[in-house]
């Protein structure tokens, strides 16, 4: 598409919940986001939406510690879910956001789709199986966002891409590489997005 009719540089901050009961209400459609907490969730979601800070971003892992819902239009949301597997916070916490999760797949009539964010140099962990454990669950589709592509250089770029394409084979999960550093993949990106949220 072209990026300079990209609707989501109009999203805008809503809410953040620590619990179910925060919610936005669960209306219209959304996309949620997800990854380990070293991917750059934030700098995609910022990327994607041409603003710098509207997802926060932090130099330590882990520091999203709740689910941020951000507007695209009065039906349509884009969604932060905490990252995982780097945290450092107690075990009481992690057993939290687990309980919250899990309660956002199973019982979110309005997600749409989810944007599961992977760095390209890493292999697949078993929280990102969990992650498409619950979506598969949920019929939920999955578009894996191969981020920090500009850390290879081409060869080992597409070898990683290779993998990750065989490791998916026969599952519905689409991919496509990404950089939040350089800019690419956005366009591709948001044809996604506006697939699932019928913009």
């Amino acid at each position: 598409m072209n990026v300079d009719n990209n609707p989501y540089r109009q999203c805008n901050y809503l809410l953040s919940a620590h619990t179910l009961q925060q919610f936005a209400e669960d209306n219209g459609r959304e996309v949620a986001f997800v990854g380990r907490s070293n991917v750059g969730k934030s700098s995609v979601i910022n990327s994607i939406t041409d603003q710098k800070r509207l997802a926060k971003t932090s130099k330590l892992p882990g520091r999203t510690r709740q689910i941020n819902f951000f507007t695209v239009t009065s039906d349509v949301r884009l969604v932060d879910l905490p990252g995982y597997g780097f945290a450092r916070v107690d075990q009481s916490l992690k057993k939290q956001w687990e309980r919250v999760i899990d309660g956002y797949f199973t019982n979110r009539h309005s997600l749409a789709g989810l944007m599961l964010i992977v760095d390209i140099r890493r292999k697949v962990t078993l929280e990102d199986e969990n992650m498409l454990q619950w979506c598969d669950t949920a019929n939920v589709p999955v578009h894996l966002i191969i981020n920090k592509a500009d850390k290879l250089p081409f060869q080992k770029k597409q070898k990683a891409y290779n993998e990750f394409h065989q490791y998916f084979k026969g599952r519905q999960v689409s991919m496509q590489l990404f950089s939040a550093q350089d800019k690419t993949g956005i366009g591709e990106a948001v044809d996604i997005l506006n697939g699932w949220l019928d913009l």
